[in-house]
């Protein structure tokens, strides 16, 4: 078995998977082939399998005790559905647009880092994944890949993310290189005054890579004493003064639409509707940032009703299956990203792997779709879904 990214699987006495980062392993199955993985927690193995350890803690880990990690996952499994029987699913369309931007399915690539520590072609790789998908992707400010690269690689719709550091300057810089590379739209991460306690890197002493986007503009190579040099490039360049006020000076650098990920409450979502923003991404940074922040899906509905429809309202965190898929969707997201997964099917398997994650999303959306009773994405409603305080309730 090959794929066309640089993934072998050989077949011998034993099977040999070759990945990206040149480090190999020997599964011995009765001279057998290893069964094509079926879901994303397999994916996930087969990426725990494949990178060095400094780099999987990286890509998989979260802050402090990382309960909200585990919470982001474990508050989807208490969401149980009320599907409707007897109605006609012979047909079911998954497709919907964001922002105006048709996709074929509510799963879009979430802004993560460093994608070439999982394979050489890096968030390449990982567009044009998207692109086969006829998805949308949103390229990490932290990339490994430039802005120009990951725009040329492929015919795609894009977004960009964005932090805002203590010199506005870089900023202003690099959304005007988006918006001249053709992205769609700014995606301002905007819970990060200062960096989360991520005990893993600091244990591995992790050791990132100077990012290729802000050459001739910032040195990104820090030298930290006894920890993680992540931990130390923020406190050097993060702004803590970063406040609502700098959504206006943003928006008078760009035309393009702008999301601010990161709202996890009824009150930020308001303001974020009173300053003008396009759009609210429902996020508590993949539980990297506040330990103990509320699991994203159960938090949705409180940010949903405050919009009260006005702008776009999507959700990151804990996306495992195209059951949380229709579950964010029934309690009122527009869409959702995807980010470890996606990871995890790039250092398996390269291009591929992105490419299978994407469309096991969606083959298990569209099941949960015809079981559940719905044609199309515009009837999935709130009332297909039963929630844990629900449950609670009418046990009363």
């Amino acid at each position: 078995m090959s794929y066309d990214d640089g993934c072998t699987l050989e077949k011998n006495t034993s099977q040999k998977f070759q990945f990206p980062n040149s480090l190999s392993f020997d599964l011995i199955v009765s001279g057998q082939m290893a069964a094509e993985p079926v879901n994303v927690n397999e994916f996930q193995e087969l990426a725990r399998l494949a990178l060095p350890k400094m780099y999987y803690d990286f890509y998989s880990g979260g802050a402090e005790d990382q309960q909200t990690l585990r919470e982001n996952v474990e508050a989807f499994r208490r969401i149980t559905f009320r599907p409707r029987i007897l109605i006609d699913v012979s047909r079911v369309d998954l497709s919907t647009s964001i922002l105006g931007y048709n996709i074929s399915a509510p799963i879009i690539v979430a802004p993560t880092a460093l994608h070439q520590l999982a394979c050489p072609q890096g968030e390449v790789a990982t567009a044009k994944a998207a692109a086969t998908c006829n998805t949308i992707m949103v390229l990490s400010f932290s990339s490994s890949c430039t802005i120009e690269e990951v725009a040329t690689s492929c015919n795609a719709v894009r977004f960009y993310q964005l932090y805002i550091y203590k010199r506005q300057d870089i900023a202003a810089t690099l959304v005007q290189r988006a918006e001249k590379n053709g992205f769609k739209a700014i995606v301002l991460t905007a819970d990060t005054p200062r960096l989360g306690r991520r005990e893993a890197d600091i244990k591995n002493k992790m050791i990132a890579p100077q990012l290729k986007n802000l050459e001739g503009l910032f040195s990104t190579k820090v030298t930290s004493d006894g920890g993680s040099n992540l931990e130390a490039y923020a406190k050097e360049t993060m702004d803590p003064s970063l406040s609502w006020k700098d959504i206006e000076w943003l928006r008078s650098i760009t035309k393009l639409p702008i999301l601010i990920k990161g709202v996890l409450t009824r009150e930020d979502a308001i303001k974020a509707v009173q300053v003008g923003l396009d759009g609210i991404i429902v996020s508590n940074h993949g539980a990297r940032q506040l330990d103990y922040s509320p699991a994203t899906i159960s938090v949705l509905e409180e940010v949903v009703h405050a919009v009260e429809g006005r702008v776009p309202v999507l959700m990151d965190g804990g996306i495992r299956r195209g059951t949380d898929v229709f579950k964010a969707l029934a309690l009122g997201a527009q869409a959702v990203l995807v980010g470890r997964p996606v990871i995890y099917g790039l250092a398996a398997k390269g291009e591929y792997g992105v490419r299978r994650i994407l469309e096991m999303l969606k083959d298990e959306f569209e099941l949960t779709m015809a079981l559940s009773g719905c044609s199309s994405v515009k009837d999935i409603t709130r009332r297909h879904v039963r929630t844990e305080h629900e449950r609670l309730l009418s046990m009363m």
